[in-house]
């Protein structure tokens, strides 16, 4: 039996991607601009012992299966098989391939993949998670996000905008829904490498605290501090957000963080960014969203739980909303970005194929394979509705109904 035409068949057949497997078979058609390749019995093998999404991307991952050409012709078919899951007459057919049910092998799954330990969302597991994803080397984010280090989604006033002009529209957009002023204080929630912190000292005179629990991450963002001449103005912590008690702040953000935080820890998070806000004070809260009737944990067998965001949790945007007012805010304003993180991470998927051979020497082949997937499967999320994501502006409550908030907001 040869192996490419079931791969076509698998995929539906007649599609625009060809297929070539290790025993020298092909399908597909000869003019088509990707092949997938199927490299050796051990892509089998893991398809076969870890059945759907999983099993496939440790195949990805480990090398056993490739995508040669424009790795969005193979996701343009993830609607062929929205499950991703073969069918078991499928599966019983790559078992005969094999030789049987005994020649099936258990391998071990690519060292990308994470396995924590610990209470869900308790200070040290979070860390763990954090490092797993970020703390992968600050050289190849720099190759992925360009100069502006910004590891979130951007605002494009105009598709032709730069990368590097849409990351400086997002931190102006949010500075001003901050309505930041000089002299006043920030605390920026999930740092990252500074970008958010450096903008508001920079452009609008606050002092700014950024924290993060990414040792990498800190590292970097107080030398940009540094080199920026912005030391006197912007300071770095490796600091939890639990841990933060020199409020109060006259404004806080949390931009791309919250997807770390954990339903059962929202109430905690809103609340202890609460206490450390001043009257008067805003909250921005800018985080990915899942559309209604999606549960907020990843499946613990995604690609996305095991390699990307080990405990990723993602909410409800009216849950979000809800929530934050019950920890004693009132949003005030929301904005969905949907569109927009499609176009950033497009973006991201194009630099790292430009720096492709330069990506794989500094975090290895494995590392670069996981984050082609995860960021291009992202995009093809966003554009289709299937990811959402909002920013959400909100005001402390207080017992005479004073927001500070004008009423033509400063950002319009």
């Amino acid at each position: 039996m040869a192996l490419a035409p079931l791969v076509d068949e698998v995929l539906g057949g007649d599609v625009p991607v060809a297929v070539e497997a290790y025993d020298g078979s092909r399908a597909g058609p000869d003019d088509a601009r990707t092949t997938l390749h199927v490299r050796s019995p051990a892509a089998l093998h893991r398809i076969i012992t870890a059945p759907g999404e999983l099993g496939l991307a440790r195949a990805y991952v480990a090398g056993d299966l490739d995508v040669d050409g424009e790795i969005w012709d193979l996701l343009a078919l993830r609607d062929r098989i929205p499950e991703v899951r073969l069918e078991p007459r499928f599966v019983r057919r790559l078992v005969g391939e094999l030789g049987g049910v005994r020649q099936v092998r258990l391998l071990p799954p690519p060292p990308e993949e994470a396995r924590l330990r610990g209470r869900r969302h308790s200070r040290a597991r979070d860390a763990a998670a954090i490092s797993h994803h970020y703390d992968v080397s600050n050289a190849f984010y720099r190759m992925v996000l360009g100069p502006s280090l910004t590891y979130s989604c951007a605002v494009f006033r105009d598709p032709a905008d730069t990368l590097e002009q849409a990351q400086a529209n997002k931190y102006e957009l949010i500075c001003r829904k901050l309505a930041l002023e000089p002299g006043m204080r920030l605390l920026d929630v999930g740092c990252g490498w500074g970008g958010m912190a450096l903008h508001a000292a920079e452009h609008h005179g606050v002092r700014a605290v950024g924290i993060t629990i990414s040792k990498r991450q800190a590292e970097l963002a107080e030398k940009r501090a540094v080199e920026a001449g912005m030391s006197e103005h912007v300071e770095i912590r490796l600091q939890d957000y639990r841990a933060v008690e020199d409020g109060p702040y006259d404004a806080i953000s949390s931009i791309g963080m919250f997807e770390h935080v954990g339903e059962a820890r929202l109430a905690e998070y809103f609340g202890r960014l609460r206490s450390l806000l001043a009257p008067g004070g805003r909250l921005l809260n800018h985080g990915i969203s899942r559309p209604p009737g999606d549960k907020p944990r990843l499946p613990p067998r995604s690609f996305i739980n095991r390699y990307v965001f080990p405990d990723g949790e993602l909410h409800e945007v009216g849950r979000v909303v809800s929530i934050t007012q019950q920890s004693g805010f009132e949003v005030r304003h929301l904005e969905a970005l949907r569109e927009h993180y499609a176009l950033t991470l497009r973006r991201w998927v194009a630099n790292l194929e430009a720096n492709w051979d330069d990506a794989v020497r500094e975090a290895g082949e494995g590392r670069a394979r996981v984050w082609r997937l995860y960021m291009a499967g992202s995009a093809v999320n966003f554009e289709a509705g299937r990811s959402q994501i909002h920013q959400v502006l909100a005001t402390p409550t207080t017992d005479d109904g004073r927001s500070g908030m004008p009423l033509r907001p400063l950002f319009e």
